[in-house]
C-alpha cells in the first residue's frame, strides 16, 4: 500500500517524537503526560513548574480543550519551579521532537527567548501563558494568554489601602527576579501604595523564592520587619501560603492585614478563617483552556488574538461564598 507523502511525514513525525520521548527523558524534569500520537496534532503545554495546585489546574484547562478539539497534550515541566535551565532543555526537546504548537509559561522573560526563537525558525508556533516573554507577540509568538497582572496588583494594593484606612506600614514579598508576571503584580501593587503618603514600605525588595518553604523561610528572615507591619501583600500561591506558615509559627496570624495572589484551597480556608483578608484569584482552568484553543486556531490558519485576558477577581470574606466566585474557585 503506497500512503501519500503528507500521511508518511506525519507518521514519521509521530513515530521519532515517540522515540525521542522515551529516549531522552531528563530525570530532574516533571513526569512526562501524554504520549506523541500520529493521527493529531501534538501541543506540547510546558508550565513554570508542576507541583503548585495553580499549575494542575492549567494542565485541566488544557486537556479539556485538547479533548474537544482533537489534540493531543503533552504536558512536562521543570520539577523545580526555579529552574531556567531544565525549562529551556524541554522547550528544546519537544521542538526537536517536531510537535506541533508549544504552549509555555517561561520562568525567565528573556532567557526563553532564545527556544522560543528556534520553534519559530522549524515553523512550530509558540503561545505564551501566564508570565510575558519579551518579543513581539504576532512576530515572535503567536499569542500571549494570561492574567492582566498589573491589574491584579492594583486591585491588591486597592484593597489592601482600604483596609488599613490609609496608613500603616507595610511589606511586600516578592517572588523571583526574571519572572514577568509576579514582576507586574509587584509593580502594580506599589504604584497604588505609593499614591498614599501615609503608607510607609517597611520591606519591598526581598525575593520569597520558588516554594512556600523558601518563602516561610524569608518570611521567617524578617520576622521583626513583620511584627512592626500593619499590611503584608505577597505576590504568589507559594509566597503567600509560606508567609502564612510563618505568620502561624510566630502567632501572628490576624496582626497585620494579609492580601495574598491566588486561590488555592488553603489560601480560601485561610480567607474564611480570618488569616487572609483578601485572596486576588487568576484563572488558571481557563487560561489553558484558552492557550489551547488559541494554538488550534493558529495551526488551522485562523486569526487569533494576540492578547487574551482570562480575567482576575479580588476576594474577600464578604463575596468567597457567592455563584460568581464559587465558580472561579472550580
Amino acid at each position: 500500500m503506497h500512503l501519500p507523502k503528507f500521511l508518511l511525514a506525519i507518521c514519521a513525525t509521530g513515530l521519532a517524537a515517540f522515540i525521542l520521548s522515551g529516549c531522552n527523558k531528563s530525570p530532574e524534569a516533571g513526569a512526562d503526560s501524554g504520549k506523541p500520537t500520529a493521527g493529531q496534532p501534538n501541543i506540547a503545554v510546558i508550565p513554570k513548574g508542576t507541583t503548585h495546585v495553580f499549575w494542575k489546574s492549567i494542565e485541566a484547562g488544557a486537556r479539556k480543550a485538547g479533548a474537544e478539539l482533537g489534540v493531543n497534550i503533552l504536558w512536562k515541566g521543570p520539577l523545580k519551579e526555579n529552574d531556567r535551565a531544565q525549562q529551556i532543555a524541554i522547550v528544546e526537546q519537544f521542538v526537536s521532537d517536531g510537535v506541533n504548537g508549544v504552549v509555555l509559561a517561561p520562568l525567565d522573560d528573556t532567557a526563553l527567548r532564545r527556544p522560543v526563537q528556534a520553534a519559530a525558525a522549524k515553523q512550530i508556533p509558540v503561545v505564551i501563558i501566564d508570565s510575558a516573554l519579551k518579543g513581539e507577540v504576532g512576530k515572535d509568538f503567536v499569542s500571549f494568554v494570561g492574567t492582566n497582572n498589573t491589574l491584579g496588583g492594583q486591585m491588591a494594593g486597592e484593597q489592601l489601602v482600604k483596609l488599613l484606612g490609609g496608613k500603616g506600614k507595610v511589606v511586600l514579598l516578592r517572588y523571583m527576579e526574571g519572572s514577568a508576571s509576579t514582576t507586574e503584580r509587584e509593580a502594580g501593587f506599589l504604584e497604588v501604595i505609593k499614591k498614599n503618603p501615609e503608607i510607609q514600605m517597611l520591606v519591598e525588595n526581598r525575593y520569597g523564592g520558588a516554594t512556600a518553604s523558601e518563602a516561610q523561610t524569608t518570611a521567617l528572615n524578617i520576622i521583626d520587619q513583620i511584627r512592626e507591619a500593619d499590611g503584608i501583600f505577597c505576590s504568589n500561591e507559594s509566597l503567600t501560603f509560606g508567609m502564612l506558615l510563618a505568620l502561624r509559627q510566630n502567632n501572628l496570624v490576624g496582626k497585620a492585614k494579609f492580601v495574598g495572589f491566588d486561590a488555592s484551597g488553603p489560601l480560601v480556608e485561610a480567607l474564611k478563617k480570618g488569616e487572609i483578608q483578601a485572596l486576588v484569584a487568576q484563572n488558571p482552568t481557563k487560561m489553558g483552556y484558552e492557550a489551547v484553543k488559541t494554538m488550534v486556531a493558529a495551526l488551522h490558519g485562523e486569526k487569533v488574538s494576540q492578547n487574551v485576558d482570562s480575567g482576575v477577581a479580588l476576594i474577600t470574606p464578604e463575596n468567597v461564598d457567592t455563584s460568581e466566585i464559587q465558580e472561579l474557585l472550580k
